[in-house]
């Protein structure tokens, strides 16, 4: 981790994505109950959206309370690493080379292994 993510071009926080599942009333209220604490509402892509930048004891706590949901009430979560925002001030990850190859190659599903990109 950094303890100043804007100074380096290589920092990066995981970004979790979260589509409710419909629900009844009580259930729908229980999601968003759940949902409020750890991430912000999205209305025009009607998603919920969370930034974690370090597995301290907040960010456990955040990615356990996102797998909670998803087992309870169906929720999908999709976590994807991006490029820390400018305007984060949290603490953020450090793009290792392990990291960045990994990274890289989830930004590129669908291509074979061993294939280059065309460019």
């Amino acid at each position: 981790m950094t303890d100043s993510p804007n100074s380096s071009e290589s920092a990066w926080v995981l970004e979790a994505t979260i589509r409710t599942a419909p629900a009844a009333d009580a259930q729908w209220q229980e999601q968003l109950d759940r949902l409020r604490p750890i991430a912000s509402y999205h209305p025009e892509t009607q998603t919920w959206h969370a930034r974690l930048g370090a597995l301290d004891l907040a960010g456990v706590q955040m990615l356990q309370a996102l797998f909670d949901a998803a087992h309870v009430h169906g929720i999908e979560v999709c976590l994807t690493p991006v490029a820390v925002p400018a305007y984060w001030k949290g603490p953020a990850f450090t793009r290792e080379p392990n990291v960045a190859a990994l990274l890289e190659a989830q930004a590129d599903r669908g291509r074979p292994l061993g294939q280059l990109p065309l460019a």
